[in-house]
């Protein structure tokens, strides 16, 4: 019997050791009894280009996580990763160096005989108009290209300033505001003929149904790893949510 893990919003930072070692732990443990690991975007509470795996005032965080990752992936576990809206500039010499392969966001995939699409979670959140225009703006090759032409401290500076600002903006926001628009995940279940999605970013994990064009659905959030952790395993093609 495989096993099947996805697991998303890990925000992996030196500002929290002690869940990055809870996620080593969980590449030691758990994932080495797994046919195969999605990680579906926020590995990181930021990343600032793959450049930072080799760059001598880089953070050595990157390259252990690298690592590990292609430890798993020697054991004979296949690791596919999605990005993020925090570390959406991991790209495939990240991929290379952990041994991974890079899904494009969203991904149709067949888990245990059943069609899955699989996302990070942003893009369902239609109603913050605001972080949609950001979104644009930062996945343009023109942004990236003058982002990651600047010295890796200046990089940092000022994702750590967006940081602040975004921290601000949410305390402000609703909370509706910030999870996904149930309109968008119709249109995702149509638009890609499936009844299944996981996918994580709102940090509120649960498994919905509801019923679109006569077609029962369901929808899986996968939670984050800020204070606890966990995954959604698949099982004999079931699926269950598991909060550490």
């Amino acid at each position: 019997m495989s096993r099947i893990l996805l697991i998303s919003d890990l925000h992996l930072s030196g500002e929290r050791p002690a869940i990055n070692q809870r996620f080593f732990d969980f590449l030691h443990v758990a994932a080495r009894q797994a046919a195969a690991l999605y990680v579906l975007g926020d590995l990181f509470e930021y990343w600032i280009g793959d450049d930072e795996l080799d760059a001598a005032d880089g953070d050595p965080l990157g390259r252990q996580v690298a690592d590990a990752f292609n430890e798993l992936s020697r054991a004979g576990v296949s690791v596919a990763l999605m990005r993020g809206n925090r570390d959406f500039l991991l790209g495939q010499r990240f991929c290379e160096a952990a041994g991974m392969r890079l899904l494009n966001d969203p991904f149709v995939v067949q888990l245990e005989g059943t069609p899955t699409l699989l996302m990070h979670g942003d893009t369902l959140c239609t109603d913050d108009l605001d972080y949609q225009a950001w979104r644009r703006i930062a996945r343009s090759d023109a942004w990236q290209r003058e982002f990651l032409s600047k010295p890796l401290t200046t990089r940092l500076e000022e994702v750590r300033a967006l940081r602040e600002r975004s921290k601000a903006k949410l305390e402000s926001m609703a909370a509706e505001i910030m999870d996904v628009n149930a309109d968008a995940v119709r249109e995702a279940f149509r638009t890609h003929g499936v009844a299944r999605l996981i996918h994580g970013h709102t940090h509120r994990p649960a498994h919905h149904q509801c019923e679109v064009d006569g077609r029962f659905c369901e929808r899986w959030v996968m939670p984050d790893w800020y204070e606890r952790g966990g995954y959604v395993a698949i099982e004999s093609s079931v699926p269950r949510l598991a909060v550490f």
